[in-house]
């Protein structure tokens, strides 16, 4: 069975996953779920600002079906044309999750260290305040 999507509670729960194997050296499955943690809370903000979704809670449009390091471009034009640009200027500089993607859950863990997950983990940290603070903004 397929649940219908809650980008709010998906993004926590990555979160709070990823957080766990990134204590205990797990650097691979903490680096996806950060990314699926990001992708969500992006999602969560588009959502917020008025992104439409259809009946099961997904995007509508198949531009906005997309993970994190496909996604990014697309939240930034949409943040900036739907009135969100504040949110942007709590991001990174540039595009943290380029060398992100979810076809590494195939990848041995040899490939994965924390230097390389630790700036996915900082950005994926810096969408959830964003999203707290525009839920602080719009509360339900």
């Amino acid at each position: 069975m397929i649940h219908p999507a809650d980008f709010a509670d998906a993004y926590r729960l990555h979160w709070e996953d990823a957080e766990l194997l990134y204590k205990c050296n797990r650097w691979a499955n903490a680096d996806q779920l950060y990314g699926f943690s990001a992708e969500c809370g992006l999602k969560e903000l588009m959502r917020l600002l008025g992104m439409p979704v259809d009946h099961e809670g997904k995007p509508k449009e198949p531009k906005y079906r997309k993970h994190v390091q496909d996604l990014w471009p697309e939240f930034e034009s949409f943040a900036t044309s739907r009135g969100g640009a504040r949110y942007l200027s709590l991001l990174p500089g540039r595009e943290p999750f380029a060398d992100w993607s979810e076809q590494n859950r195939y990848a041995s863990r040899q490939h994965f260290h924390k230097a390389e997950v630790s700036p996915h983990r900082a950005a994926a940290q810096k969408i959830m305040a964003m999203v707290a603070f525009a839920t602080e903004e719009n509360p339900p």
